[in-house]
């Protein structure tokens, strides 16, 4: 016997003492799957069977299955469940997560459970507890599909429980092995004519039969999706349903149910339904047709899923939207929000139903698409979008091309039905995509990120983000982007090295990244620069006069309006000169850049800090030497003390060394140079698929075009058999002084079986680590200390920062809201209070 058994579902065992249910749990489920009612008793009282301890052991049972049915886990309750109380509170838990409940129930006969029970040691309650639970069983039997169960499977013998074989199905909804690509059409409401038309424009072969009326429509690559609401108010119902029917039937289509269809089918059933709102027009349309074809009719709209999920969860198609917690999920109440949406139980002046602006609230990661309620013109709202823009109204009949994100439209021959609400009146109120709310970031957040999941950002982590964001940083309609922290490389075992770049190599081939690009690490700021064509772009694009920013990790200006603007100016002028605009099609760049030097940002940081350590090294060591060779002299046994000394002069001298290289006199603007060596994102376009090569090769074009501007990024291709060349290479930068290098994939976003791989991994010199730790790092104490570091926490947070900033850099070349850039921006900037060792 096989059990079928929802891949997304509350299983809930039904069984007398004794029944063999949790037994039968460890043969079927996984060990984490199921929730026992007797582990649950001893979580709370160290004794599995102290029935005191019932409705606490209960109360964490409940806890539990809640929180994984919320994570969309099948879960399995292992416990009597004779009782029809029992029953009943956990078949509302499947309904409050919007699960299914099925119970599988275990009957054998009572003499079985009796005697497992007489088995056992701690099992001494007699028979009369058997018969008692198994009358209540018998009595309930009957009732489980009344109880809200959608699947009862009952196992009458012990040799019926032994052979049965569980099998998971998916829900009907799932599609999430589909991916496309996909044409998804709007509400139709029996328009043919545009329907007709917009699948021709759309690349499909319409096929016709003898009568010639259109049967079925086929694309060689692509599939079509209705998004609901096929009938009603237009010229021809019938016509649009055969076309869709014979397309769903082919396998060319999907189609989920509008609320209009609903109705029809109701209707069709012979069901009690007012007849308005166009269905009228539909019924007298199908009077024309034959018998059969009405049948039909109402045999395809009764099994039209609610919804559907495809492409790994990445697309959600519903007539009227949903939210995010019911992706996936079967219900009545799921079927009730695809159908109708959520109102607020108010009516607007036309007297229509004012509808919850759930996109409005949306963050997940699925793209939504769905209609239901007309607009003049589809708009993205997060990552949603409205497809009915009212054709039967007058207004065009629309198609999304997924995953292109591509708009086709087709304008309606003539208006149909007059509608009740004029189509450029907005359906619900809107949010101003510019103006930023303290609710946006304010709290614990959660953000979808198409490269990395679900990031969340903690309420204290944003409350110190918000701090420096509201008093030191530039205005956010500027700020698109803050770039991620980067991992340095594994600690290195070689003999008085910290870093070394055989460890970058290694990590990265350990992830199957071998391709690799070495770039010289400037010995300055790191600097996001947005860079506008001309003076007017700043103003009709970002709302904000100006010619762009130029902008620290942290969101803050490096220079006052006039320096800036004076800057953006030299370097606009090094773009048009060569051709970037023109090139990439676009009004506005953004670039990853260095700023040069290090001092024309941290002068504070090396003159009270750097500066000072020399200075007090510097003043004090001479002396102390000086004292103790004079008392070698002497013949005091202080020699050993005196090596010391010495060596830590020799050490504050080459921290010394090593900090002066990271300044020279700039006045102004004059001695400030730029590196650039990634373009970030353009209107329309964003570039982390681009190769290295590529980015560095617009650099060096910069470079050609303002050398007294740009500084070059000198680099080295490495591949799996140029791993000596590489470690030569970085010896030779540090050995002359230099910071050091960062390594990438030559690629740059590369995805690897465990997600997104680093997207760079910094390899410092010895000398520039002397900064980071100190002048005597090098000593062999110290450095051993130092060899115990702990990169985990480092890296996780360079992936998430990295995701956050590719979020906001799609986010910003879509033209998304400011609100919606502006919540990935903060949440980089969040992150950074998480407690790392800054040294790292």
């Amino acid at each position: 016997m096989k059990i079928d058994v929802p891949a997304l579902s509350l299983v809930i065992l039904v069984g007398v003492s004794g029944s063999g249910k949790s037994t039968f749990a460890r043969k079927h489920f996984k060990a984490t799957e199921v929730i026992s009612s007797d582990f649950c008793r001893g979580l709370v009282s160290d004794d599995e069977n102290d029935q005191a301890a019932t409705k606490d052991a209960f109360e964490v049972l409940h806890f539990i299955a809640a929180k994984r049915l919320a994570a969309g886990r099948l879960t399995v309750i292992d416990a009597t469940n004779v009782q029809p109380e029992a029953r009943r509170e956990l078949v509302a838990l499947a309904r409050e997560y919007d699960v299914l409940p099925v119970a599988i129930v275990l009957d054998p006969p009572e003499r079985v459970a009796v005697e497992r029970n007489e088995q056992r040691a701690d099992r001494q309650f007699g028979s009369k507890v058997v018969t008692r639970q198994l009358g209540q069983l018998k009595r309930g039997l009957r009732s489980l599909k009344r109880e809200g169960f959608r699947k009862v499977h009952v196992l009458s013998s012990v040799e019926e429980i032994d052979a049965v074989s569980i099998e998971r199905t998916r829900l009907f909804n799932d599609l999430t092995d589909v991916s496309g690509p996909f044409d998804i059409v709007g509400d139709i409401h029996g328009c043919l004519p545009e329907l007709e038309q917009l699948l021709t424009n759309l690349g499909y072969t319409l096929t016709r039969d003898a009568a010639g009326r259109l049967v079925d429509a086929a694309h060689p690559s692509r599939r079509a999706i209705f998004v609901g609401d096929l009938v009603d108010r237009g010229p021809d119902s019938p016509g649009v349903l055969r076309l869709v029917m014979g397309m769903v039937a082919a396998g060319n289509a999907y189609c989920v149910p509008g609320n209009h269809e609903d109705k029809l089918l109701r209707s069709l059933q012979g069901k009690n339904v007012k007849v308005s709102h166009g269905l009228e027009t539909t019924l007298a349309q199908l009077e024309d047709e034959t018998p059969e074809f009405r049948a039909e009719v109402a045999t395809f709209i009764d099994g039209l899923i609610s919804h559907y999920v495809f492409d790994e969860g990445k697309l959600v198609v519903s007539h009227a939207g949903l939210v995010e917690r019911m992706h996936g999920r079967a219900s009545g109440r799921v079927r009730s929000f695809c159908l109708y949406g959520e109102t607020t139980g108010e009516t607007d002046e036309f007297g229509l139903p004012v509808r919850y602006p759930w996109a409005n609230e949306y963050r997940g990661r699925a793209m939504v698409v769905y209609g239901h309620t007309p607009t003049p013109e589809p708009e993205w709202i997060n990552n949603t979008i409205c497809l009915d823009t009212g054709a039967v109204f007058g207004g065009s009949l629309t198609a999304l091309r997924y995953p292109e994100r591509e708009l086709v439209q087709v304008k309606a021959a003539k208006e149909y039905y007059a509608p009740a609400k004029p189509l450029h009146v907005a359906s619900a109120p809107e949010r101003e995509p510019d103006v930023l709310e303290l609710t946006d970031v304010t709290g614990r957040r959660v953000i979808e990120t198409s490269s990395h999941g679900r990031l969340s950002v903690r309420a204290e982590q944003a409350g110190a983000a918000l701090e420096v964001m509201s008093r030191f940083a530039i205005d956010p309609r500027f700020l698109l982007y803050l770039p991620p922290t980067m991992s340095p490389v594994a600690t290195s075992k070689l003999p008085g090295l910290l870093e070394h770049p055989l460890q970058a190599f290694e990590t990265y081939q350990g992830v199957g990244v071998t391709d690799l690009v070495c770039e010289e690490k400037h010995m300055g700021s790191r600097a996001v620069v947005l860079l506008t064509r001309d003076d007017d772009v700043a103003l009709k694009r970002f709302g904000l006069a100006g010619r762009g920013a130029i902008h620290t990790r942290t969101g803050r200006s490096f220079f006052d309006p006039a320096l800036t603007d004076e800057l953006l100016s030299r370097l606009r002028a090094v773009a048009v000169e060569a051709g970037l605009f023109e090139e990439l099609d676009t009004s506005w760049l953004l670039f990853d850049a260095e700023l040069l030097p290090w001092s024309a940002k941290a002068e504070d940081l090396l003159r009270n800090q750097y500066a000072a350590v020399g200075a007090a090294a510097r003043t004090s060591l001479p002396a102390a030497t000086a004292a103790l060779s004079s008392a070698v002299a002497a013949g005091l046994d202080v020699g050993e003390l005196l090596a010391t000394m010495e060596q830590r002069a020799v050490n504050a001298g080459r921290f010394t060394e090593a900090y002066r290289r990271y300044c020279w006199p700039t006045n102004g603007l004059d001695g400030v140079r730029l590196a650039p060596f990634q373009v970030l994102a353009s209107e329309g376009a964003t570039y982390q698929n681009r190769p290295h090569a590529w980015h560095l090769g617009i650099a060096d074009r910069m470079v050609a075009a303002g050398p007294d501007v740009i500084t070059p990024t000198r680099r080295l291709f490495v591949g799996p058999d140029g791993w000596d060349e590489g470690v030569a290479w970085w010896e030779e930068l540090t050995g002359a002084g230099g910071e050091g290098m960062v390594v990438k994939p030559a690629l740059n976003l590369v995805r690897t079986g465990k997600g997104l791989a680093q997207p760079g991994l910094k390899v410092r010199g010895p000398e520039y680590l002397r900064l980071i730790y100190g002048p005597d790092y090098t000593e062999p104490a110290n450095f051993e200390r130092l060899r115990d570091r702990n990169l985990g926490h480092k890296r996780s947070l360079a992936l998430r920062e990295y995701a956050l900033g590719l979020e906001s850099l799609e986010r910003a070349a879509r033209g998304e809201p400011l609100w919606r850039i502006h919540e990935c921006v903060f949440a980089v900037l969040a992150l950074e209070s998480e407690p790392v060792d800054p040294r790292l």
